[in-house]
């Protein structure tokens, strides 16, 4: 298969982006959900390193660019309609810009949000201000 039938298969919004989420690929999970345009998910495919498309900068995003916090990828799949992907990825250190390992760190619990993962990196350790690479 080319990468052009690769890239056909991927059905984008009427934004020109596909919802892709990253999940560690060892441990199952699940680290982050961002965005990908058609160069996103190229440069993914021709690096190996996982890149988004950052809808408040409009500009690709190159996960790890600024925090050194790199997502790796094992694997690229797509849903059974192709309008989400799935990036297996090996998470060099934490996925959140919060410096959290997950951006999925709050959870329902008797009608709150509570916090179930603490910070592990300071956010300004990584990007110099909090959410630079968001």
């Amino acid at each position: 298969m080319t990468e052009q039938a690769l890239l056909d298969a991927i059905s984008l919004d009427a934004a020109g982006l596909v919802a892709a989420v990253a999940q560690q690929h060892d441990t199952g999970e699940v680290l982050m959900l961002a965005w990908m345009n058609r160069e996103a998910v190229c440069q993914t495919l021709a690096t190996g390193n996982a890149v988004y498309w950052s809808r408040s900068r409009q500009a690709l995003w190159r996960k790890g660019e600024t925090s050194g916090q790199v997502q790796r990828v094992v694997s690229l799949r797509i849903d059974c309609d192709g309008d989400a992907v799935l990036l297996r990825v090996d998470q060099t250190g934490v996925a959140c810009h919060t410096g959290r390992r997950s951006c999925f760190f709050r959870e329902a619990q008797s009608g709150e949000w509570v916090t179930i993962a603490e910070v592990e990196i300071d956010p300004a350790a990584l990007y110099g201000s909090p959410g630079q690479e968001v």
